[in-house]
């Protein structure tokens, strides 16, 4: 089985357009804020924050040009919560590095 790192680096491979980082950045927190919603009965917030989420993640990818990477296993499921949560971290400290350029296909 693969370490987290190794997910994070695949998970990292898959995300290098900055749109595709910024609409994965604010979609993952919104799906997470829908569950929530959801969970405490404010459904219909909830599922508009949940639908929204997610097309954010699949327009981010239609830019990229590749499918989400939860395609691959259940495990990035994970994986992109905690990648978000990285990068988000890496802003406040001024450490995140710009965004590689995106391969020629």
């Amino acid at each position: 089985m693969a370490s987290l790192a190794e997910y994070m680096a695949r998970y990292e491979e898959e995300h290098h357009n900055s749109w595709n980082r910024v609409l994965h950045g604010i979609g993952i927190p919104l799906i997470f804020a829908g569950v929530i919603l959801l969970i405490l009965l404010r459904w219909k917030v909830g599922l508009a924050l949940f639908v929204a989420g997610w097309l954010m993640l699949f327009g981010g990818h239609k830019i990229e040009g590749n499918h989400p990477a939860f395609f691959q296993g259940p495990m990035y499921f994970l994986v992109g919560p905690l990648w978000v949560a990285r990068e988000i971290a890496g802003i406040f400290r001024g450490s995140r590095k710009a965004a590689p350029p995106a391969p020629t296909r």
